[in-house]
């Protein structure tokens, strides 16, 4: 398995360095950054022996020869986008950047045609009243309400088991036995599936104290059973790793507008008058990346939400990440949510 790490050069390293690079790693391509781990350009086989044709020297600099505006995907991006795309630019790898820019890993045509498996637990909360999505929900579940030809909570499952994951606990409470009749043991997936049941509705992350003491020192994601979303499950997992952090957040941006103008003083004094400001906040997205150290935190019918479990880790001065998501998501809360994801079930 190759260390894209290894691929690393900054701007001031010799065409020599990068030639020694390529030969040892066998990615036939480097990627340069500068100190803040922004990529500046890339160097392939390619641009040195066209540097050399124009008789570059060896200690000439990468930067004096690296391709600066080269194809990028971002790590939001699954995996049938970016081989798409990498078929269409004729590519053999492609670099993967952060919304600010900084590498955060390297594709590989090669990889991409592999089956990744992921042992990680995948935890998905299927059991809430939908309340809100009444009549529909009186007689179902909401996670096995249709959008498009089968369940919210199947589109999920696939999803998971498209990015290589096959360790799968479903947490029910309303209607349990519907839910377990549907999706059985996995075997209809080729996966596993076990349930934990809510004798009581235990909150966001109550049902983490539930989980059997065996499970695998990897960390696990937990998702709301009601959502749609693109989000790309590999790299969200690679990102929580590689951040070495005890809890990964997906949040999505969330404009308010103020429907007045907002007057702003100084005791008696009018200092600005802004019409209308548009206020910008990061919200729960409700898709985590936990340690599995957490579930030992939360005790066996505790009733505990996840705002406060993730509140009580910062607040012990432990790391918790947040994973925007640019992608297309929706949570299915109300009615007029249910009615958009059904027609636009062609986005997910």
């Amino acid at each position: 398995m190759y260390n894209w790490k290894n691929v690393l050069l900054r701007p001031e390293d010799s065409i020599e360095h990068a030639i020694k690079i390529l030969d040892k790693e066998a990615l036939r391509i480097v990627l340069v950054i500068n100190a803040n781990n922004k990529l500046l350009g890339t160097v392939t086989d390619g641009d040195i022996r066209r540097a050399l044709i124009r008789h570059c020297t060896m200690d000439s600099k990468v930067s004096n020869i690296m391709c600066k505006e080269p194809t990028t995907a971002s790590i939001h991006d699954d995996r049938i986008e970016i081989r798409t795309l990498m078929k269409k630019k004729g590519l053999l790898q492609i670099p993967l950047l952060d919304d600010c820019g900084r590498v955060f890993g390297l594709e590989t045509l090669q990889n991409l045609g592999q089956h990744r498996q992921y042992d990680n637990p995948v935890f998905l909360m299927a059991g809430g009243f939908g309340t809100r999505l009444h009549p529909l929900t009186l007689d179902v579940p909401k996670p096995l309400l249709k959008v498009g030809p089968k369940p919210i909570l199947e589109t999920i499952l696939d999803q998971f088991i498209s990015a290589g994951f096959h360790n799968f606990y479903i947490s029910t409470h309303y209607k349990s036995e519907m839910v377990r009749d549907y999706f059985k043991n996995g075997d209809q997936w080729g996966v596993n599936i076990e349930y934990v049941h809510e004798d009581s509705p235990l909150g966001t992350a109550g049902a983490l104290g539930l989980l059997p003491d065996n499970l695998p020192q990897l960390p696990i994601i937990l998702m709301n059973g009601d959502l749609l979303t693109k989000v790309n499950f590999e790299h969200l997992l690679q990102y929580h790793i590689e951040q070495g952090c005890i809890a990964t957040m997906c949040v999505r941006e969330y404009d308010f507008q103020v429907p007045y103008g907002v007057v702003q003083v100084d005791d008696y004094r009018v200092k600005d008058i802004v019409e209308k400001p548009v206020h910008s906040f990061f919200v729960n997205g409700g898709i985590y990346v936990l340690e599995s150290s957490l579930c030992e935190v939360v005790k066996k019918n505790e009733r505990k939400d996840m705002t406060d479990l993730l509140q009580e880790q910062i607040n012990k001065g432990m790391q918790v990440n947040m994973f925007p998501v640019h992608e297309y998501w929706l949570d299915i809360g109300r009615m007029e949510d249910y009615e958009r994801a059904n027609s636009a079930i062609n986005e997910v």
